[in-house]
């Protein structure tokens, strides 16, 4: 690719995404309208959120202050968001998306996403929101229910004809699941959204997909860090940002090792999503398109492939493998 590309072209609608966006997980409440706001000051165009993060009121707010002040206009903007598992019901996809909508108060979105192929028992936004894995009462323990991925994804591809959303897609879909959807879909997903960071590279879904007309959106590029908290499995790593390999590679390049990890995924064609609170990070971080890696860097970052999942429910205590 091009060292200076910085948008991949999704399918159907020619929609540019951007390939260095913001991601919205972890951001708190009381801190999101702002630090929306300063990362579109430091050049984010796309943000990316979902219901399960339980901030999208305070980051509208922030897109919505940037608008006034001039700063953006709404369709410079890629907003990106996440249809919860427990609103997988045909019943419930349109509301759910709805209350997303109103949240951030957008008129429509650019890309939405199934968070998860993982169809939970319903939760009524008054019980709960967002509702999380367990129902509101009861065992901690995850409840299906019925409602088959064919009846969701139409209910999706419903709210792209309405003029709602521009693009859909998915996110945490394994092949098996990717392979089953694409022979019922009318519209190809935009996008999957995974995990993939040099300990867990994902080289041939990554292949397949975008050999499927897909593109690839990675989550936690900087490794551990945001599952140590979650996971009760035991499995540790030193973390990337620290590794000798990736600042070795940085002092090489006279980078930061977070700018090293978003452009080996970038080289690939893969979108990142990087968060910082920290405005000379938040600048540094998109500072990925006027350099590249050679193939001995390359060949040095595909030494730490581990095969090291991190975001797993079976890992959280979830009795859900779900991509055994």
């Amino acid at each position: 690719m091009s060292v200076q590309q910085q948008h991949a072209t999704l399918n159907r609608t020619n929609d540019k995404m951007p390939l260095c966006g913001f991601g919205c997980w972890k951001v708190e409440n009381n801190a999101a309208e702002q630090l929306i706001y300063d990362a579109i000051k430091a050049g984010y165009r796309l943000f990316d959120g979902a219901c399960d993060y339980g901030n999208e009121v305070e980051i509208g707010k922030g897109i919505a202050r940037a608008i006034k002040d001039g700063l953006v206009k709404r369709e410079d903007l890629f907003v990106v968001t996440k249809l919860w598992n427990t609103f997988h019901s045909k019943d419930h996809v349109r509301a759910a998306f709805e209350k997303q909508r109103k949240d951030l108060g957008l008129e429509y979105i650019d890309l939405y996403l199934i968070h998860f192929p993982v169809p939970l028992k319903y939760v009524a936004p008054d019980q709960a929101y967002p509702p999380g894995w367990y129902p509101v009462s009861g065992p901690q323990k995850i409840e299906f229910e019925c409602s088959p991925m064919y009846e969701c994804w139409g209910a999706m591809e419903k709210l792209v004809d309405d003029g709602l959303t521009r693009n859909i897609g998915i996110s945490n879909f394994n092949v098996q699941a990717i392979l089953d959807l694409l022979t019922y879909c009318k519209y190809k997903p935009a996008t999957l959204q995974v995990e993939i960071h040099p300990y867990f590279p994902q080289k041939r879904l990554v292949e397949w997909v975008q050999a499927q007309g897909i593109h690839i959106t990675a989550y936690s590029s900087f490794g551990p860090g945001s599952y140590i908290a979650l996971t009760d499995d035991g499995k540790t790593a030193d973390p990337l940002l620290e590794h000798d390999v990736i600042k070795l590679i940085a002092q090489k390049r006279n980078r930061t090792p977070a700018q090293v990890l978003l452009r080996w995924a970038i080289e690939r064609d893969i979108a990142v999503i990087p968060k910082s609170s920290h405005e000379e990070r938040m600048k540094s971080n998109r500072d990925v398109f006027t350099w590249a890696l050679d193939d001995s860097d390359k060949q040095q970052i595909a030494s730490l492939d581990q095969g090291l999942r991190f975001n797993n429910p079976d890992s959280y205590g979830f009795n859900l493998p779900l991509f055994s």
